[in-house]
Formats: structure tokens, sequence, C-alpha cells
């Protein structure tokens, strides 16, 4: 997430984030001054993560000094590019006790910010119409609509109760309405409820926090199994049976409202693996992402409930309920199986542990599409109908091809579809390091030339280029002649056993040295390790990058 829109490098050190300290006292207050068009994401202070935005301006003070040093750690994006983390120390000669703060959010014409949301809203409106497919909704809206009819065929004479349903509402097509809306308030509200009970902190945490991506793991094998039918994940029944009652015996809106209500606990078990897995996404995209995600959930989900509502004889186009609802299910499984892979990714590469090599993780990727494809196929036997088995056979060869297409990658070949989800690509040849001392003394042993590529676990850009240019074969021919040394600038590790973790070292290295602070960033250095030529940043074009190395 740090540079995960990196589009170019520039030769020239960028920042756009300017720092000032007023003393008042006992106060010490900083402020960020941001330039126009871009925004700074607060990643932690004093080690405490923040994952917060920001645009226009940021002011953190601090009070009552005691001892301590502050440390503000962040990184900034543009629309082409993003900032390695840098870190800003409050040199004091006392630190604090107390902190508050007073931040502008993004300004409402942030287009980075607008861009995440849009995202966030399209994937709700995906999950929600995946949603209204599930054995737990598709079966609830004839027994809807017959309900709503079955109270507006009453007459005011056919009795209170009728009366009671429906007073004060406007026919047909407003008690629908009422209660498309009122499935839209309730999801809305979990959003903004998940906001408020965790905090833009811990919704914005994800970077490469090793906790909160192993939790996002599980979460999604969790939702994977359930869908597979291991377990439900389900609502006390006792809760829609008490709304169910209590909406019979209320009046209005209130009435509607609580229906809304009791279709949200009964179709639960179908829709909170959905709902879990686009908060999941939502998580570290801004502070309203999850109440827009709910929001474009809940739009899509209630549509068909009011549509057939206000048009009922649209119910006899319907398909009926039945075994393709089941393997509906089966299907999002192993889409959130191959999905929860990422979260363990980018844990697994910050921190170095080695547990899913990039081979390993196209051999599980490829097996979710695989078992996919099979299942599909499979069911082609149980399946009556031809348009389901047409259905059924189409997506399950083209689950199969893409499963045949992503295993390339176990053989360390570039899987572009599937580049921004997968560990980096390692680029063959005999001499490559990740360690800058240790690549320049061998080059110096060899006499050969190093090419120092400043790259980052979270940079999409840094990931398109290994898999469109340096994977070529005529670049690899190319590469013989380098020490190619790779620095990721968003390392949690500490190789050298100093404190200081690998990216914060090289991140500096970059910034200080080459005055470039952006991914990906290529440098060529004699054996002597001084600089040759110009740097190069992004390219997607392999004569280029080959004529930059000739050059």
């Amino acid at each position: 997430m740090f540079i995960a829109f990196a589009l170019v490098g520039q030769a020239q050190v960028v920042e756009p984030v300017h720092w000032s300290e007023v003393r008042e006292g006992d106060s010490v207050r900083v402020t960020a001054v941001i330039d126009e068009g871009w925004h700074m994401t607060l990643i932690s202070i004093n080690d405490s993560i923040i994952g917060a935005e920001y645009s226009g301006t940021y002011n953190y003070t601090i009070h009552h000094p005691l001892s301590t040093i502050h440390t503000i750690r962040y990184n900034a994006c543009d629309d082409h590019m993003c900032t390695a983390p840098e870190t800003y120390i409050i040199e004091s000669p006392m630190g604090a006790a107390g902190i508050s703060e007073s931040p502008e959010r993004p300004a409402e014409g942030d287009p980075t910010a607008q861009r995440s949301l849009w995202t966030i809203f399209l994937l709700g409106l995906l999950g929600g119409l995946m949603a209204i497919f599930t054995p737990c909704v598709w079966p609830i809206i004839p027994m809807t609509v017959s309900f709503f009819l079955k109270q507006q065929s009453f007459s005011p004479k056919g009795g209170p109760s009728a009366q009671r349903s429906f007073r004060a509402l406007p026919g047909l097509s407003g008690a629908a309405g009422l209660y498309g809306l009122s499935i839209i308030i309730i999801y809305v509200g979990l959003g903004l409820l998940i906001t408020v009970l965790f905090g833009a902190s811990a919704l914005n945490a994800l970077s490469t926090n090793a906790i909160v991506n192993l939790f996002f793991f599980a979460l999604l094998v969790v939702f994977a199994l359930s869908f597979f039918g291991l377990f439900e994940i389900t609502l006390p029944s006792s809760w829609s049976t008490k709304l169910d009652s209590k909406a019979r015996s209320t009046s209005g809106f209130l009435s509607i409202l609580l229906m809304a209500f009791t279709l949200v606990i009964v179709s639960f078990s179908c829709t909170g693996p959905i709902i879990g897995t686009l908060l999941v996404e939502a998580a570290g995209r801004s502070l309203l992402a999850p109440a827009v995600g709910m929001l474009g959930f809940a739009i899509a989900l209630a549509l068909p409930f009011s549509l057939f509502a206000m048009f009922p004889a649209w119910m006899k186009r319907l398909p009926k309920s039945g075994e393709w609802m089941t393997s509906f299910k089966v299907c999002l499984a192993f889409v959130e199986l191959a999905l929860s892979l990422k979260f363990l990714s980018v844990a697994d590469l910050a921190y170095g542990w080695g547990i899913l090599p990039r081979w390993l993780f196209f051999v599980l990727w490829s097996a979710c599409f695989l078992g996919l494809g099979v299942y599909l196929l499979l069911r082609l036997r149980k399946t009556s109908s031809v348009a389901g088995k047409i259905t059924a056979a189409v997506i399950g060869v083209a689950s199969m091809l893409f499963s045949v297409y992503s295993a390339q990658g176990i053989f360390g070949r570039p899987v572009h579809a599937v580049a921004a989800f997968a560990p980096p690509m390692e680029v063959e040849g005999r001499d490559m390091f990740t360690d800058y001392d240790e690549g320049l003394r061998y080059a110096q042993q060899e006499h050969k030339d190093v090419l120092l590529d400043f790259s980052g676990y979270g940079c999409v850009n840094c990931r398109k280029m290994e898999a469109n240019v340096i994977a070529d074969e005529e670049v690899q021919a190319v590469l013989q002649d380098y020490v190619l040394i790779t620095l990721y600038v968003d390392s949690r590790q500490d190789d050298n056993g100093n404190g200081i973790e690998d990216g914060v070292e090289y991140s500096r290295l970059q910034r200080e040295r080459f005055g470039s602070n952006a991914q990906p960033y290529w440098v060529r250095l004699s054996s002597k390790g001084e600089q040759v030529g110009s740097p190069l940043g992004f390219t997607s074009s392999k004569a280029e990058f080959i004529d930059w190395l000739n050059n």
C-alpha cells in the first residue's frame, strides 16, 4: 500500500510534504503542508499504526514534554507516483505525555481518494449482485413479493391488520421502494458502525503489517470453507423470529424496516462472507470506504426486491430455485480461497518468512481455478436445463484455461493478469542480490558493473515491469553482463542486525545518494560503486530498457 500507485520514477527528489515546528512553552506544534494534487498517508506515529490519509495540512501537537523523541512515518501519492516511506523526527530536549491531533481530511477534489471510493462502490455492487444468486437470498425474493401482494390485496374493510401493516404508505410501489430503502439504510449503517468501532487507524492498517494480513488471510479462508458447506455462519434464529413477529404487529415504515432486518439476518449465512470480503478490501482505502462499499452492496441487493414488488408479473420469468444456487456458492468459495493468498503473500514477503515462495503461490492459485473448472464440469450431469449446462461448461472451461495460464508462474514465467497479486518475479541469472553491500562486494570481485533496482513489495508498476520487460529473453541476455541488486524500500526485515529495517536504509540510500524517492527506479553503477549515466524510471518498453542499458 506504501507505493501501490507508483507510475514513474524521476531523477530528482520529490518532496510534496513540507514540515515545520512551532514551540510554545512546553508544547510543540508540528505542521505538514501537503502540495496541491498530493495526499499524505500517515503510516505510524512512534510505531503505532495510523494509516489515515490527509491532503492540505496535517497538525500534530505535543503537550507537557517529558524525555522521548517522536517519529512520524509517512509517504505521499499523486496521480502518477508514490514516494517511498519517510520518517520525520521531532528532536526535542523533551518528549510528550499527551497527543492531540487536528487533521484535515482529504479534500473533496482529491482524485486518488475519489477513485478509491468509486472502486469500493463498484466492488460493493458486484458483491450485492452475487449475493442475489445465493440460496439464502434468491428464494426470499418471491416470498417477499408475495407478502407485499397479499397485504396490498386487502381493502381497508378487510380488517385492522391490513390497515395497520400499510397505513400511510403510498400503495404497492411505495411499500416496495421503502423496503429497498430500508435494506440500504441497514447495510450502510453496518459500514459506518465498523468504522466507528474500529476507527480509521485499524481499517487502514493493512500496509505490510503481518498480523493484519494474516488475520485477513484466515478470515477469507473461513468464508470460503463456509461457502463450501463445511459449516454455516449464521445469526441466532431467535433474532429473525422476534423481528418477524414485531414487523407484523407494527405499522408504517417501522414495519417494513423490521422486515428488511429479518431479511438481513435470515440471509446472513450467504451474505456474511461476501460482506466480510468487501470490508477486507475496503480496509486501507479511506475512512468512508466501508460505508461506500456497503452502499453499493445494498443497492444491488435491494434492487430485485423493489422491482419485482413493483412489477410482480416479472416473477414468472425468474428461474426457479435449485442446485444451481449451491453451485454458485461453491464457485465463490474457490475465488475467495485464491484471493486469500494475496494477504498471506504480503506478510510473508515483508517479513521474509519464506513460507509462500512465488512457485508455491502459483501452485495454490492455479489449483483454486482448476478445482473450480473441474467442479463445474462435473456438475454438468446433474444440470437439467440447456442454459445451465452451457453456462457451467463455458465458465468451467474458462476457469481451467485460466488455471493453465496461471501455472506459468510456477516455472518463473510472467503472468501478467496476476502480477498485482503475486510475489515478485525472480529474474534469472547467477549474479542477483537483495543486499546492497553484499552485491557491491561481489561486483568488485568479478569486475562487473552493477544494476541497482529500487523496488517495493507493494509496487504494482514494479511487478508490471518485471513481467513485461525484465523477464524478456533479450533483456535477460543483456542482464548477464550485470550484477543485479534489488532493494525493497518497504521491507520490514533487519538483515544487518542494526535495529533498522532494511526498507528504511534502502529508501534513505535512494533519496540521499541518487536524489529520488519513487519506484521502480533503476541505476547503473561501475564495479567500484560509481554511478554510470542517467537513472531510469518505469517503462513498459523492452527496447527502451535495452537502449538504456547499452548507452
